[in-house]
């Protein structure tokens, strides 16, 4: 797996573990009911990243940087991408 694909597995994992009880992130959680727990899968090694994998991650993640309303950058944690949109957690 490609080191862009793998920090967006461990990025939207950090997500699913720490925050998908959140309010905040209920509607975001609910609407990507498949592209969270494939990228816990991937992230954890359970499952490979396919083709049809990805598709689901991509667009996970354009949702969670919509969400946070932040551009795409190289991020490698979640908390990078909080800072980057001035929210505390």
């Amino acid at each position: 797996m490609n080191l862009e694909y793998k920090n967006k597995c461990d990025i939207l994992n950090q997500l699913w573990l720490h925050y998908r009880h959140d309010e905040g992130f209920e509607d975001f959680v609910d609407y990507n009911d498949l592209g969270l727990p494939i990228a816990v899968l991937v992230a954890e090694e359970i499952m490979p990243l396919t083709p049809r994998a990805e598709i689901y991650l991509s667009e996970t993640w354009d949702l969670l940087l919509a969400a946070l309303g932040i551009e795409d950058k190289d991020y490698e944690t979640l908390e990078e991408m909080f800072f980057e949109a001035g929210r505390e957690r």
